[in-house]
C-alpha cells in the first residue's frame, strides 16, 4: 500500500472530505488540512475507531472469510468487412478474482495477528486504493505530456521568432552594406573622373598602376580566388572592401521587348519574359483565363498578358516568320549530281501509265479505275543509265492543276502521244505548261505496233504547236516507242540521260532537307501520309519537317514499293508518317531542328490561312447582297466534296468551280479526304448542298442520315463524269441519262479457299439486294479497292441468282483474291433517271 492524501483517501472511500477530517481527528490522527498524507498504520487506526463506533470490535474471526473482486475493461477492435469496409467492434473482459481470509493461528505470526484480523477490509481498501493509483498516475501521464507540448510549441514559436527577426536584421544589414557600396562606388567613381580630368590635363600616369592602366577584380587579392569561407566569407570581405564588386538590388524594373507568336505556352513565355510561370498562371487566373504551364494561348491573350507585366508585346508578322525559317535552312552546301525528275504527260488512253509499267515491270494500271490514274505517283527507277524519278500525272483536263504541279518540281517532261491517235485537246495543255514552267520535252510517240500508227502525221501536229523535231531542224528529241512490246524504250531513256547531262543537274546532299509535298491522303490506319519528293539535302528517319501548315517528326519513310528506308536524298520520292496533319499537294516541305519553332511556324500559317477564308467567305457574302439586290436572287449549286486523296480533291474542286457563270454558281462547302461520314451529312443539309464521294463512300451511319435527311448523295470512280454530271446540270441538259444505283451491300465475314474459284468470301447481306449479273465493287475502309463482276453467287450448295439482306451468301469475285474479312462488297447498277438538283 501507498501513502495518500486526505482528499485521495476521500475520493477512493467517497466520503466529503471536511468529514473524514472530522473522523480522523477523532481516531486520534493529528491531520489538519486535505493535502496531508495519511499513512497505511493512520488508515488501520480509522478503521479501528469506525468499528468502534458501529459496534462491530467484537467480531469473531473465526473460520474462512471470501472477498470476490470483479473488474470490467472494454476495447475497441477494427475488423475487415463483406466489402472490404472497416468497421469498429467493441469487446468486454469481465475478470473475478477472490480472496480467502484465513485465521491469525493458521499462518500468520502472533506479532501481527492483530493486523491481519482486519484483512477482509483492508483487502478492500487495498484495491480501491490500487484503483486510485493508476488513475491518478495516468493524470500524471497526461498533464505531463501536455506540458512537454506546451513547452514544444512555445520552444517553435520562440525559434520562428528568432528567426524571422534574424531574417530582418540580415536584410537590413545587406541593405545597409548595399547602400554603403553604392556611395562608395559613386565616391570612387567622382574621384576617377577627377584623377582622368587631371590626366588628360597633364598627361601623368596614374600612381600604383602599370601602364597607366587601372586594373579590376572581383575577390580581394590580386589573385581573383575567393576566401575559404564560402559565400559567407566572400560577402563579408565585399561589404569590409569599399569599392569592390558585390550586389546590388535593381533600381528600376526591366522592360524587355517579348516578340508573340500566332499561338505558345505559358511556359515559353514566362522564358521570354525571365519571370516565373508561377506568376503568369496567377496573372492569367486574375484575368479570368485558366491556363497550365504547358497549355496553349492565343496572341491577344499572350499581348495582353505581357502588357499586364509591364513589358512591350512585339506580335510576329508573316515576315518575320518566313526569314527566321529560311535562316535556319542555312548556307549552300557543295553539290553533287542528282537524277533527273521526269514527269510523264499526255492525253487519256494514249499509254502514259503503260509506257511507265513497262520501265517499272510493275502494273500500277490494273489498281486505277478504267485503267486511268487518278492521282500523281512518284517512282524512282534504276536504269543502265542511272536512277531517274518518274511522275507519272493523270491526262484529263480535270487534272490541270495536278499537272502544272507536276511541270513545277520536274526536270524533264515526256509527252505522250498515240500513233493512231495523233494531237488531242490535253496533248496542246500538256505542252501549254511545260513550256510555261520552260522545261524540256522529249516526245514518244507511243503504239508504233498498231497497223494504223501514223507517226509522221503525229509530228506534222506538234508543228503547228511549235514542237518541232530534231531531224526536221526543231530543238525537241522525238523517240518511236511500244509499251506493249518494248520497243523503242532503252533509245526513249538514252535520250532522257543526254537531256539530263546537257541540263547538269546538282543538288547539296548534306543539309537541312528540301523538297515538295507530291500527294497526301488520310490512312484509317496510319494517319496523315504525305508523298515528298525531295530536292535538296538529305531526310532522315525523326527529323522534324515543316509541310506548309502541318508538322510533325518522321517516324516512318517508305520508298514506291512500300519498303521501310532511313534516308532520302535529292530526286528520291518517299512516304512520310507523322505529320500533325494532311498537306497541301504542291506544300513545300523543309526540316528544321527547333521542334517548337516548327509548330509555332505551322499554327501561325494555320491562323492566317483562317483569316483568309473568313474574309473570302465575308466578301462572297457582300457581293450575294448586292447581287440579289441588283439582279434578283441568283442560282448557285452547293457541293460537299469528299474525295479519296488530296491531289484529286484539290483537282475537281477547282474544275467544278471555274463551271460557274454570272448567272449559275457552284459553290464548294467543303473538300476534304476521307469516307462520309454523318457530320458531313448535317453539314450537306444545314448549307443545302449536293454531296459528291469520289472513290470514298458512306458509312452506315451517314448513309441512314442522308436518307432521313433527304440529301442527294453521288458517288463518282472517274472524274470527268461527275464534271460533265454537274456541268450538264447547270446548263440545264436534264435528258436521261445513265446514274449509278446501289442495289445491295454485303459485308464479309470470312474467306475460304476453293478449288474452283480461289478466295470465296463468305457473307451477309446487310443492305438491298445482291444480284449475279450486276457489276460490283470491293470496299476497305470506306474506299474502293477494285471494281469487277461476280463469277459465283450462292446459298448454301445451290446456285441462285439474288440474295436478300439478312441473308448469309457465299460470293466469288471474278479475277481478283485478295479478299479479307471485314470488306464491303457492293453491287450497283446504271439505270436511266431524269436528272434533278
Amino acid at each position: 500500500m501507498t501513502d495518500v492524501t486526505v482528499r485521495q483517501l476521500s475520493e477512493v472511500v467517497g466520503t466529503p472530505v471536511d468529514r473524514l477530517l472530522e473522523q480522523l481527528r477523532e481516531a486520534g490522527v493529528p491531520v489538519s488540512d486535505e493535502g496531508q498524507t495519511v499513512t497505511d498504520e493512520q488508515k488501520f487506526q480509522l478503521l479501528e475507531h469506525l468499528r468502534k463506533m458501529h459496534g462491530k470490535e467484537g467480531v469473531a474471526a473465526e473460520g474462512k472469510q471470501r472477498i470476490t473482486l470483479k473488474r470490467r475493461v472494454t476495447t475497441e477492435l477494427k475488423v475487415a468487412g463483406p466489402q472490404g469496409k472497416a468497421k469498429t467492434v467493441s469487446v468486454e473482459v469481465r475478470k473475478r478474482r477472490t480472496y480467502v481470509k484465513r485465521t491469525e493461528a493458521e499462518e500468520t505470526p502472533a506479532e501481527v495477528q492483530p493486523v491481519i484480523g482486519k484483512s477482509a477490509e483492508i483487502a478492500r481498501i487495498v484495491e480501491v486504493e490500487r484503483g486510485a493509483a493508476l488513475e491518478a498516475s495516468r493524470r500524471a501521464d497526461e498533464e505531463r505530456k501536455a506540458e512537454q507540448e506546451r513547452r514544444t510549441r512555445e520552444a517553435t514559436e520562440k525559434a520562428e521568432e528568432d528567426t524571422r527577426r534574424k531574417a530582418e536584421e540580415e536584410a537590413k544589414r545587406l541593405e545597409e552594406e548595399a547602400r554603403k557600396q553604392a556611395d562608395e562606388r559613386t565616391r570612387k567613381a567622382t574621384e576617377a573622373d577627377a584623377r582622368g580630368k587631371k590626366r588628360k590635363a597633364g598627361k601623368v600616369e596614374a600612381p600604383g598602376t602599370r601602364y597607366g592602366r587601372q586594373e579590376l577584380h572581383v575577390a580581394a587579392g590580386k589573385q581573383g580566388r575567393r576566401s575559404k569561407g564560402g559565400r559567407a566569407a566572400y560577402g563579408a570581405s565585399a561589404a569590409a572592401a569599399a569599392g569592390k564588386h558585390g550586389f546590388e538590388k535593381p533600381t528600376a524594373p526591366v522592360i524587355r521587348e517579348v516578340a508573340i507568336p500566332e499561338t505558345m505556352t505559358v511556359g515559353d513565355l514566362a522564358q521570354k519574359m525571365a519571370v516565373k510561370a508561377p506568376e503568369l498562371i496567377k496573372v492569367l487566373m486574375g484575368m479570368g483565363v485558366f491556363a497550365t504551364i504547358n497549355q496553349h494561348i492565343d496572341q491577344d491573350t499572350a499581348t495582353l498578358l505581357v502588357e499586364e507585366m509591364g513589358h512591350k508585346a512585339v506580335p510576329m508578322k508573316e515576315e518575320d516568320v518566313e526569314q527566321a525559317m529560311s535562316a535556319e535552312s542555312g548556307p549552300d552546301l557543295a553539290t553533287e549530281t542528282r537524277d533527273p525528275v521526269v514527269t510523264i504527260m499526255g492525253h487519256v488512253d494514249h499509254g502514259k501509265t503503260s509506257l511507265l509499267d513497262y520501265i517499272r515491270r510493275s502494273r500500277v494500271a490494273a489498281g486505277e479505275a478504267g485503267g486511268i490514274t487518278q492521282h500523281i505517283g512518284a517512282y524512282h527507277v534504276k536504269t543502265a543509265r542511272g536512277g531517274v524519278t518518274f511522275l507519272d500525272t493523270p491526262g484529263h483536263a480535270a487534272f490541270t492543276a495536278m499537272r502544272a504541279r507536276g511541270a513545277k518540281v520536274t526536270d524533264i517532261v515526256v509527252l505522250v502521244v498515240a500513233a493512231d491517235d495523233g494531237v488531242m485537246p490535253q496533248t496542246i495543255e500538256a505542252i501549254q505548261h511545260a513550256k510555261a514552267a520552260r522545261v524540256p520535252i522529249v516526245v514518244a510517240v507511243n503504239k508504233i505496233d498498231k497497223p494504223d500508227a501514223d507517226p509522221d502525221r503525229v509530228k506534222n501536229e506538234l508543228t503547228q504547236h511549235e514542237v518541232i523535231p530534231e531531224e526536221w531542224g526543231g530543238e525537241y528529241m522525238f523517240r518511236h516507242v511500244s509499251a506493249m512490246t518494248g520497243d523503242g524504250v532503252e533509245e526513249l531513256l538514252e535520250a532522257i540521260s543526254i537531256q539530263a547531262e546537257v541540263m547538269e543537274l546538282r543538288a547539296p546532299v548534306e543539309g537541312a532537307a528540301r523538297g515538295v509535298v507530291v500527294e497526301s491522303r488520310l490512312d484509317k490506319g496510319r494517319g496523315p501520309v504525305a508523298t515528298l519528293l525531295i530536292q535538296r539535302g538529305t531526310l532522315n528517319k525523326g527529323d522534324v519537317i515543316l509541310a506548309g501548315q502541318e508538322w510533325g517528326r518522321v517516324r516512318a519513310m517508305f520508298d514506291e514499293n512500300g519498303k521501310p528506308v532511313k534516308s532520302a536524298g535529292p530526286s528520291m520520292p518517299v512516304e512520310v508518317l507523322g505529320l500533325s496533319g494532311v498537306p497541301n499537294a504542291g506544300d513545300d516541305v523543309l526540316s528544321v531542328e527547333d521542334e517548337r519553332k516548327a509548330r509555332e511556324v505551322a499554327l501561325f500559317r494555320q491562323g492566317k490561312s483562317r483569316e483568309i477564308k473568313l474574309a473570302k467567305q465575308q466578301t462572297a457574302k457582300l457581293e450575294n447582297i448586292f447581287t440579289d439586290m441588283q439582279k434578283g436572287e441568283a442560282a448557285s449549286v452547293n457541293i460537299l466534296l469528299k474525295a479519296d486523296v488530296q491531289g484529286s480533291a484539290g483537282a475537281l474542286r477547282d474544275s467544278l468551280e471555274n463551271l460557274s457563270t454570272d448567272e449559275v454558281k457552284v459553290r464548294i462547302i467543303s473538300s476534304s479526304v476521307g469516307g462520309i461520314t454523318e457530320s458531313d451529312i448535317n453539314l450537306a443539309k444545314a448549307s443545302s448542298a449536293i454531296i459528291i464521294g469520289f472513290n470514298v463512300r458512306a458509312d452506315a451511319g451517314a448513309r441512314r442520315a442522308a436518307s432521313e435527311q433527304g440529301i442527294d448523295l453521288r458517288y463518282y470512280s472517274i472524274i470527268y463524269e461527275a464534271i460533265d454530271d454537274v456541268r450538264k446540270a447547270l446548263t440545264g441538259l436534264l435528258s436521261p441519262e445513265l446514274r449509278e444505283e446501289i442495289v445491295g451491300l454485303a459485308e464479309v465475314r470470312d474467306v475460304f479457299i476453293a478449288s474452283k474459284f480461289g478466295a470465296v468470301a463468305g457473307c451477309l447481306v446487310v443492305d438491298g439486294v445482291v444480284k449475279r449479273g450486276n457489276p460490283i465493287r470491293v470496299l476497305r475502309d470506306n474506299v474502293v479497292i477494285y471494281e469487277g463482276e461476280l463469277e459465283s453467287l450462292r446459298r448454301f450448295k445451290d446456285d441462285v441468282n439474288e440474295v436478300r439482306a439478312g441473308t448469309e451468301c457465299g460470293i466469288a469475285v471474278k479475277n481478283y483474291n485478295d479478299i479479307k474479312p471485314g470488306d464491303q462488297i457492293e453491287v450497283y447498277q446504271r439505270i436511266s433517271v431524269a436528272r434533278t438538283l
